[in-house]
């Protein structure tokens, strides 16, 4: 068995509202409580985190499936968005959508359908949306398009 450890330093001051700052191997920046939340808006948060967790494990992942299944892909790029629900002051991350943009060389309708395999393959082998698994809910909306 094999197991990485990834350790990351944290400080934070002044309760709530307060700021703070996150320092791994290759992150540094501030952290606060986003303006959308009544937060101070200062660097990231744990919600772009777990957004960008997501989306950056996915991508990866999908570029991996597609280069090992030998697709020429002339482009791949991403948009991501995340849903938090706030009922009740309680705050619930409930769904994240991935839109991977493919650009192929080649498209045939049986090469869409192969590709559209590998991208829901991506969302079920990435290792950060097992770890979402039954608590957020994931989806994806690709588009693959012929360059």
């Amino acid at each position: 068995m094999v197991q990485h450890l990834f350790t990351m330093n944290l400080q934070w001051s002044e309760g709530r509202n307060g700021t703070g700052t996150i320092v791994a191997d290759n992150l540094n920046t501030k952290i606060s409580i986003p303006r959308e939340m009544n937060g101070p808006g200062m660097g990231t948060n744990p919600d772009e985190m777990l957004l960008g967790a997501a989306a950056t494990c996915y991508l990866i992942t999908l570029a991996t499936l597609l280069e090992n299944s030998k697709i020429a892909v002339l482009d791949l790029s991403m948009q991501a968005e995340g849903f938090v629900d706030v009922t009740n002051g309680v705050f619930t991350y409930e769904k994240i959508v991935h839109k991977p943009k493919i650009i192929v060389q080649n498209l045939s309708e049986r090469e869409r359908k192969r590709i559209n395999r590998l991208a829901e393959k991506a969302e079920q082998t990435c290792m950060i949306s097992k770890a979402l698994k039954g608590n957020v809910q994931i989806t994806c909306e690709v588009q693959i398009i012929q360059g």
